[in-house]
């Protein structure tokens, strides 16, 4: 029930965010029943069957990111002074979290499925004069075990996930570690003692029980291991040796090629889909490394305060945005490849199929939501630091003018990579 009265009361932006993640799980939940349909309506070719599904998981991928990076952004669900008296601690606001995802993501699997039964006419009857028996199986009846769990499939991902990425931490480690190095930092300074005076003297007041070695909150964890930032760049050298392994995996997959198992799709299709998910996956290793080589290089060759506060921006939100940005360029550079390689490989470049198309408007549609939804939660976590630099005196001016230096570096440096990567896909593939 409070779940329902978040929803409600909450802003109408924050209510367009969870229908983009409803729109999306719709769409994967379509494309999931339609290769279902396939499947009934082709039991001679299973592989082709396999196919078609595993191309799924790239939307199905993206739409669980995109309802991650919604329920990050969710004002309603954020830890607030008091609420934990209330019963509204983090695991409850955590449960919160799941829940609005689950309920956003099983509105677009309904949606889904009455689109899906309409279209093959079990509602209405076949509309479009029966243009798509086909390709949904309207002849054979539906199994509805099979059905319901590829509709379950979006709604518990995204679930699971968001409840991973937002479970509570246990801070106790944090208080006697720092509690431990106050301790520790206190026994290494010297102090005088006077002697001549008892314990309980003014000059030599009686020990506090929470400052006695025996107490548990400030004796140093001999075994805990300090705290340390994530490197950005640590990541970097792995995300290039993965995009290299996935233009190998695509070059000798058209060494390899064989007929295509699935009409619109190439005959290498397998071979495509395990490399460009390992470029997908390189991308998003190596793109908070060069944010934050981009940081680094807006705050080279003697810095003014615009150029040294965007690149110091940029350095600290290297990998709240960099995987986004690595995302939104696999995308690109797929969507780029595909179009250079459809009239070469089928004479006309209209003849993309709807549920192709779908796919594409669906993965394309998650990137950009995701990278914008990151730039709102990147927004509202330095929301502290601008109001300080404005007292300060800084001037609006300048703090848009950072924002759009930041924008054009992020440009700079991304659209030369996603276009030399789309080429060098698509240079095997097009001979």
């Amino acid at each position: 029930m409070l779940a329902l009265r978040l929803i409600r009361v909450a802003h109408p932006a924050v209510h367009l965010r969870r229908l983009l993640v409803a729109t999306a799980a719709a769409g994967t939940g379509f494309l999931l029943l339609c290769a279902l349909g396939y499947a009934m309506g082709h039991p001679e070719t299973p592989t082709a069957s396999v196919v078609r599904l595993a191309w799924c998981a790239v939307p199905l991928a993206a739409t669980v990111q995109l309802a991650l990076a919604v329920a990050r952004t969710d004002p309603g669900t954020k830890p607030r002074p008091g609420l934990s008296a209330l019963g509204l601690g983090p695991a409850r606001l955590m449960a919160i979290s799941v829940l609005t995802t689950a309920l956003s993501c099983t509105l677009g699997s309904t949606v889904a499925l009455l689109v899906f039964l309409h279209l093959r006419g079990d509602i209405t009857g076949l509309p479009f004069d029966g243009a798509a028996t086909e390709s949904l199986a309207a002849n054979t009846p539906l199994p509805v075990p099979a059905a319901l769990t590829l509709l379950i499939l979006t709604p518990a991902t995204a679930s699971l996930t968001v409840a991973g990425h937002l479970r509570p931490r246990d801070p106790r480690t944090h208080i006697r570690r720092s509690a431990g190095n106050r301790a520790a930092g206190a026994a290494a300074v010297p102090q005088k003692v006077d002697t001549s005076q008892g314990p309980g003297s003014a000059n030599n007041p009686p020990a506090a029980a929470n400052d006695t070695p025996d107490s548990p909150d400030v004796v140093p964890n001999p075994h805990a291991k300090p705290q340390r930032t994530p490197n950005p760049s640590a990541t970097l050298p792995w995300g290039i040796a993965m995009i290299a392994a996935g233009l190998a995996v695509e070059s000798y997959a058209e060494r390899s090629a064989t007929p295509s198992p699935t009409p619109g799709l190439p005959g290498e299709a397998t071979g495509v889909l395990v490399g460009w998910l390992l470029t997908a996956l390189g991308l998003i290793l190596a793109a908070p490394g060069l944010t934050h080589l981009c940081g680094q290089l807006l705050q080279s060759a003697q810095p003014g305060a615009l150029r040294l506060l965007a690149g110091r921006i940029l350095m600290s939100e290297a990998t709240r945005l960099g995987r986004p940005l690595g995302l939104l360029c696999a995308v690109a550079s797929g969507a780029y490849a595909m179009i250079a390689l459809y009239p070469l490989s089928h004479g006309d470049a209209t003849s993309v199929g709807p549920l192709t198309a779908l796919g594409a408007l669906v993965v394309t549609g998650c990137a950009v939501a995701t990278l914008l939804t990151t730039a709102v939660e990147t927004r509202q976590s330095r929301a502290e630091t601008v109001a300080a630099l404005v007292r300060l005196g800084a001037p609006a001016t300048m703090l848009r003018s950072a924002a759009a230096l930041r924008a054009g570096a992020l440009l700079a440096l991304f659209t030369p990579l996603t276009l030399v990567i789309a080429e060098l896909a698509a240079l095997p593939l097009a001979h």
